[in-house]
C-alpha cells in the first residue's frame, strides 16, 4: 500500500476509536452523572445540532482557502482542549456548553477529511472503503474493550480515555497533506445550481431519514439493553459487532459500487435498516436475534455510508467538495441525528423505550422512499456508470 494509505487510514481509525468511546458509553456517564432520559436526549442533541452549522463554517472555510488539512488540524486540536472542560465540573449548563463548543469543533474535522481522502484517490473512488475500514476497526477496537473495562472501573473514567483518543486524532492529522482537486468534469456555477437537482434533494432527505432513525441508537442503545437485564459488557460487545458487520462490506465495496450502483446500495441499505430497528423495538429480550439485528448495521451504515459519500462526491464536484461534504455531515449527521435523538429521549418518558424503536422504523421507511425515487430520477442516470479504476489503491 502507498504511504498515503496508512496515513489517511491512521485518522480513520482514530477519529472512529474516540466515537467507539464517547458515543454508546455518554449516555451511562451522563446517567451516572444524575441525568434524566429527557436530559440526555437533550445534551445528545447537541452534540449532533452543531453538525447542522459548524460543517458548513468549516466546509466553507476550507473551499474558499483551499488549506483543507489545516483546518482539519485546527478542528481536531480544538476539539480536545475543549473536551477537557469536562474534567472540572459536571452540572447540566456546564456539560452542555462544553459538548456544545467541543462538538462545533470535532464535527468539522470529518467532513474536510472525507473530501482529502476522495482527492488523494482520485479516480480510484471505489477504493474509499477500503480506507475508511479502518474507522470500523478502531471503532470495534474501543468499544468492544470498554464495556468490561467500565464493568471494572466504572464510567466515571470516560472522559480521561476519550481524551487520550483525541490526543492520538490530533498527532495523526500531522502526517497528511492536501490531495490534488479534480477539475476534470463540469463544475456548476454555484453551490445553489447542485442543491436544485431533483435527485440531490431527494438523496439529501433519504441521508436525513437515516440518521434521524439512528438517533435513538446512538443516545439510547445502551440504556435499552441495561433496561432488559444485559450487562455493559455484553452491550459493549454488541456494538462491536455490529461495526465488525460493517467491516465486512467496507471489503466489498470496492466491488459492488461499480456492479450495482451507489443509488441502489443506498435504497437497500435503508430497507434494511428499517426493518432492523422494527425487530429491535419487537426482540430486544431475544439475544440470538440482537446478534442478528446487530450484524444489519452493516448495511444501516457501511453499506449506507460508502453508498451516500460516492453519490456526494458525484454531485459536488470541484471547489464545492467540501462543502458537499459538509453538507451530507450537517442534515443526515446533524439535523437528522439531533432530531432523533430529541425526540427519542421524549418519546422513551412519554411513551416508553419500545416506541422509540418504533419511531426509528419507521424513519428508515421514509428514507427508503426517497431513495427509490431519487435512483430512478434523470440526473441520477447521468452518474450511474462506475469511475475507472486506477492502480493507486
Amino acid at each position: 500500500m502507498p504511504a498515503s494509505y496508512w496515513k489517511l487510514s491512521s485518522f480513520y481509525f482514530f477519529y472512529f476509536a474516540s466515537i467507539g468511546a464517547f458515543m454508546p458509553y455518554w449516555g451511562l456517564y451522563l446517567k451516572e452523572q444524575g441525568f434524566g432520559a429527557g436530559q440526555i436526549g437533550e445534551l445528545m442533541a447537541i452534540i449532533l445540532a452543531t453538525k447542522i452549522i459548524a460543517p458548513n463554517v468549516w466546509g466553507w472555510l476550507a473551499d474558499h482557502t483551499g488549506k483543507r488539512t489545516l483546518v482539519v488540524r485546527i478542528a481536531a486540536g480544538m476539539a480536545m482542549i475543549c473536551f477537557a472542560g469536562l474534567l472540572f465540573h459536571s452540572g447540566y449548563w456546564w456539560v452542555a456548553v462544553t459538548m456544545a463548543l467541543f462538538s462545533f469543533f470535532w464535527n468539522a474535522a470529518l467532513p474536510q477529511f472525507e473530501a482529502t481522502t476522495m482527492n488523494h484517490l482520485g479516480k480510484s473512488t471505489h477504493a474509499y472503503s477500503r480506507i475508511r475500514l479502518w474507522g470500523s476497526i478502531g471503532f470495534v477496537l474501543s468499544v468492544g474493550s470498554l464495556g468490561a473495562v467500565f464493568e471494572t472501573v466504572g464510567v466515571s473514567w470516560l472522559p480521561w480515555i476519550v481524551l487520550t483518543l483525541l490526543g492520538a486524532l490530533w498527532l495523526s492529522t500531522l502526517r497528511v497533506r492536501d490531495g490534488g482537486v479534480d477539475h476534470s468534469g463540469p463544475e456548476p456555477e454555484t453551490l445553489w445550481t447542485t442543491l436544485k437537482i431533483p435527485a440531490v434533494i431527494l438523496l439529501l432527505v433519504a441521508c436525513f431519514m437515516m440518521q434521524a432513525s439512528h438517533g435513538p441508537y446512538y443516545a439510547f442503545f445502551t440504556l435499552y439493553l441495561e433496561e432488559h437485564g444485559y450487562t455493559r459488557t455484553v452491550a459493549g460487545y454488541l456494538w462491536a459487532l455490529g461495526v465488525l458487520a460493517e467491516v465486512g462490506v467496507f471489503l466489498m465495496m470496492h466491488r459492488w459500487l461499480p456492479r450495482f450502483g451507489a443509488w441502489r446500495l443506498l435504497a437497500l441499505a435503508l430497507l434494511i435498516t428499517a426493518v432492523r430497528w422494527g425487530l429491535l423495538a419487537g426482540f430486544v429480550d431475544s439475544l440470538p436475534l440482537l446478534v442478528v439485528i446487530q450484524c444489519m448495521h452493516a448495511a444501516s451504515y457501511g453499506l449506507y455510508h460508502a453508498a451516500a459519500i460516492s453519490l456526494i462526491h458525484q454531485f459536488f464536484v470541484g471547489r464545492q467538495q467540501g462543502r458537499g461534504q459538509a453538507l451530507y455531515s450537517s442534515l443526515s449527521f446533524g439535523l437528522g441525528g439531533a432530531m432523533g435523538a430529541l425526540a427519542s429521549g421524549y418519546i422513551w418518558d412519554g411513551l416508553g423505550p419500545l416506541w422509540v424503536y418504533v419511531m426509528a422504523s419507521g424513519l428508515a421507511t421514509t428514507g427508503f422512499v426517497a431513495a427509490l425515487l431519487g435512483s430512478g430520477s434523470r440526473q441520477s442516470a447521468l452518474i450511474s456508470s462506475p469511475t475507472s479504476r486506477t492502480n493507486g489503491f
